[in-house]
């Protein structure tokens, strides 16, 4: 089922220029995260095990590492912080006092490419359906279970997207070379 937002749960907004450049808030920001997750998924496709585990001394960031991060933090913002609900596996398992800042650059390495992409991609898919049902029931402004702002957990996501993407920028230059601001018009969506 489609909502009135445009798009259903478990998959990307339908979109076009033209509702990017003039629609309301939530368009703006549903559409921003995409652009930023496609962006990711490309630079972090058709890659190798070597790849996804290459650093850029002395900086412990790897693409594979990156995949699981981002993964981790689209369950705790849609899964724990929006919808209340439990996390997936893995990170049902982690602490994050202990995990957050070394566990996905540390366990990358034990997971297959696809492995580790379709981590990162079932836990989009799941942010997507938690999202679809909270802005079924309200706008931007409803708060989530801690008290943040529908409108502040997107800017968050948004933000982390731009910093990491930037990151996997580098990461994937480094790989082979390739380059560029967005995915091409024919790359999937994840």
């Amino acid at each position: 089922m489609t909502s009135s937002l445009g798009f259903t749960a478990g998959s990307p907004p339908e979109w076009d220029v033209e509702r990017f450049l003039h629609g309301d808030e939530v368009d703006t920001a549903l559409i921003t995260l995409e652009r930023n997750r496609l962006t990711f998924a490309w630079k972090c496709a058709d890659i190798d095990a070597a790849g996804l585990a290459l650093r850029l001394a002395p900086s412990s960031v790897t693409l594979g590492g990156l995949l699981k991060h981002l993964a981790w933090v689209e369950e705790l913002y849609f899964q724990h912080r929006l919808a209340g609900r439990p996390l997936m596996a893995p990170f049902d398992r982690l602490d994050l006092e202990t995990d957050w800042e070394d566990w996905p650059w540390r366990t990358a390495a034990d997971e297959t490419p696809p492995v580790l992409r379709g981590l990162w991609a079932d836990a989009v898919h799941r942010s997507r359906t938690a999202l679809t049902e909270a802005l079924s029931g309200g706008g931007l402004d409803q708060p989530t279970s801690d008290g943040m702002s529908l409108r502040r957990l997107l800017a968050d996501m948004i933000e982390e997207y731009a910093r990491h993407t930037g990151h996997a920028d580098l990461l994937r230059e480094a790989v082979d070379g390739r380059t560029g601001e967005g995915a091409p018009s024919d790359f999937p969506v994840p």
